[in-house]
């Protein structure tokens, strides 16, 4: 079978090769390590980072909030823009809240509806209203109304900007090599990350819920719109530059129209982003569904919590639904624009005749209380799942059982190694797949975290990470291969698929703590199930497009099914496999990093702490440390082949 592989891949490089260049690169990091580790050994000794280069930044960090805090109310910088950006937020915030409870339940749930007719047809129309109608049963009418309009100020916000940026960069070679190093970074943050800066500037409240999520929503929209317009046809270009068209000609009759699927992929994208980022902001307080959860959670409360999940997965699903399907139906002849008027005039219709009779705010009798008897279920399986089942055990046995079989040793395994030899092993992590600019990158980014001073909660945050990862990509992998050989698996698979990627983190955190309680495995297990949709997504994806010339070859040579799998199918979806690592990896710190909420401790907890108890400094250290950990995770996990791919496009 290695004739087979070998004719399978013309294109790849000798193994001899390949091989020459890794062990050449270790022998390199294995000489300065022979000459660097003694004198770092002899110098600072001791398995943690030593304390010698170590920066205590929490003095000058209180002193800076404190300044902003003192000064808020009298220094220009705060009285004439960043006090008026947030004036402004809060009136367009208000004014879409206002008008949503003004059109009532009937008008929203009404013109939900039809704008999702037009779009996407009578079925998606039946489904976003039952969504809206769901909303109100569950009691959450007026929340659901508080984060949609967040979320349209915030939609609007980050694609005006994002389109921006993406223009800018679009247009210019040097601009994009200017933010694509900003755009790397900005999308291998968590979440939280991004609640810190905006919280020292604009303090707790819905200006900087908006802010950060504009922040965190913009580089898929920046991106996608620079990909647009640089992958414009360039004999269509040719065409319109012959005419006599100047450039602002060109870019408004030929380049945008040309980019109109990415513009619209990256509004989708900006939107799931934005509502994600919406719900975790409650923390901050942005109020709406996210609150909801946030207070629930904070009291163990399953039954509340789970009752304002609900309508944030139907408006995440609903949302991408219809601008998935505008993105779909681009281009096709569609319903006239008269059709779109009869739309306004039907929900303008509805929305009247629902005002007049009194049909503005969801009647207190229309509402279903699911939280008593979720919380009763809890209860039962507290009493009969949790511990003590025959044969398995129960989901708290399952829990203590990994947190003390491979939590604990992995972060004791991680903490007892000396902090060089962890500097060692990134290094060569990201040198074997990547150039010595991205060892380089990784080792300084974890070298950062250290010099901060958050070492030890920072490889307890990893191990947790790397427990995630491994089982994610076990299950994913499995999966994803399952998917990729059977076309029914693959069917069945898809629309599960399809509600968990786009539900936001913060409601993973409700099953796990209804079946596992809180603590690390909890947080690990809402990890997993957060990023198990794009490795299986990717992996099952990069199958499926291994050339079917390469199967067929080792077929007719006798090979079975297992062996195309292994020796041909493998090999070649190499790079995919390699992104869904990747992917995995940015994912899952994302949610390990919220798990700080249910007990996850380590670099989450320090950040909910911060926030929770105003403690900036010790909330933006373990920020700026989750940063360096995402660098540095995302540095030795993206292989070089891809990132020249992106230097490409």
């Amino acid at each position: 079978m290695a004739t087979i592989t070998a004719q399978a891949s013309p294109k790849a490089a000798p193994p001899g090769i390949l091989t020459h260049r890794a062990v050449r690169k270790l022998l390199i990091l294995a000489l300065a390590a022979a000459i660097l580790t003694p004198i770092a050994a002899t110098q600072w000794p001791g398995a943690t980072w030593p304390t010698a280069l170590t920066v205590d930044v929490s003095e000058p960090l209180g002193k800076a909030s404190d300044w902003i805090i003192d000064n808020r109310d009298s220094h220009p910088l705060f009285l004439y823009f960043f006090g008026h950006v947030s004036n402004i937020v809060v009136i367009a915030v208000r004014a879409v809240y206002l008008a949503l409870l003004a059109v009532g339940w009937a008008g929203v749930t009404a013109i939900g509806a039809l704008v999702a007719w037009r779009v996407a047809g009578v079925k998606l129309a039946a489904g976003t209203a039952a969504a809206f109608l769901a909303c109100g049963l569950l009691g959450m009418w007026v929340p659901t109304m508080q984060t949609l309009a967040l979320m349209v100020v915030a939609v609007l916000a980050s694609v005006a900007v994002g389109a921006l940026l993406g223009l800018a960069a679009g247009l210019s070679d040097r601009m994009d090599r200017v933010l694509r190093p900003v755009l790397d970074t900005m999308q291998v943050l968590p979440a939280f990350a991004y609640l810190l800066p905006v919280v020292l500037v604009f303090g707790i409240g819905v200006p900087a819920a908006v802010l950060a999520t504009v922040v965190y929503a913009a580089p898929p929209m920046a991106r996608l719109t620079s990909l647009g317009l640089r992958g414009a046809d360039p004999e269509v270009l040719e065409a319109v530059e012959s005419l006599g068209t100047t450039a602002r000609q060109r870019l408004l009759t030929a380049r945008i129209p040309l980019a109109r699927k990415e513009l619209l992929l990256g509004v989708n994208q900006t939107i799931m982003m934005a509502l994600s980022m919406a719900v975790i902001a409650s923390v901050i307080g942005a109020g709406g569904l996210g609150d909801r959860v946030y207070q629930a959670l904070a009291s163990v409360d399953v039954g509340a919590a789970l009752a304002a999940g609900i309508p944030i997965v139907l408006l995440a699903v609903v949302l991408d639904r219809v601008t998935g399907a505008a993105g779909e139906r681009l281009g096709e002849s569609g319903k006239s624009p008269v059709t779109w008027l009869y739309a306004l005039v039907v929900a303008a219709a509805v929305a009247l005749a629902g005002r007049l009779a009194g049909f503005l705010d969801w009647p207190d009798g229309w509402e279903l209380n699911i939280a008593e008897p979720v919380n009763r279920a809890v209860d039962w399986m507290t009493a009969h799942l949790y511990s003590g089942v025959p044969v398995v055990g129960g989901t708290a046995d399952w829990a203590a059982h990994f947190t003390s079989w491979v939590l604990n040793p992995l972060r004791d395994g991680l903490q007892w190694l000396p902090w060089w030899s962890v500097l060692l092993i990134v290094a060569a992590l990201a040198w074997l797949i990547g150039t010595w600019r991205t060892a380089l990158s990784a080792v300084l980014a974890m070298a950062a975290i250290g010099v901060l001073g958050v070492w030890n909660p920072s490889l307890d945050t990893l191990s947790q990470v790397l427990a995630a990862v491994a089982v994610t990509l076990v299950v994913g992998f499995a999966t994803g291969i399952a998917a990729a050989r059977s076309d029914r698996f693959e069917r069945l698979l898809r629309p599960v698929l399809d509600v968990f990627q786009t539900m936001p983190q913060f409601v993973y955190l409700i099953p796990v703590v209804a079946l596992f309680g809180v603590g690390r495995a909890p947080a690990v297990a809402a990890a997993v199930v957060y990023a198990l949709p794009a490795v299986v997504r990717i992996t099952a994806q990069g199958l499926r497009q291994v050339d079917p010339a390469a199967l067929e070859s080792a077929r007719s040579l006798g090979a079975t099914s297992g062996q195309q799998l292994r020796q041909v199918q493998l090999p070649l979806a190499r790079p995919a496999l390699l992104l869904a690592v990747n992917q995995g990896v940015v994912l899952v710190l994302a949610v390990v990093i919220i798990g700080g909420l249910v007990g996850g401790g380590a670099l989450g907890y320090q950040v909910v702490f911060g926030l929770a108890q105003g403690d900036l400094a010790t909330g933006l250290v373990a920020g700026a440390a989750i940063v360096c950990l995402g660098l540095m995770l995302d540095r030795v996990t993206q292989p070089t082949e891809r990132r020249t791919t992106k230097k490409g496009a």
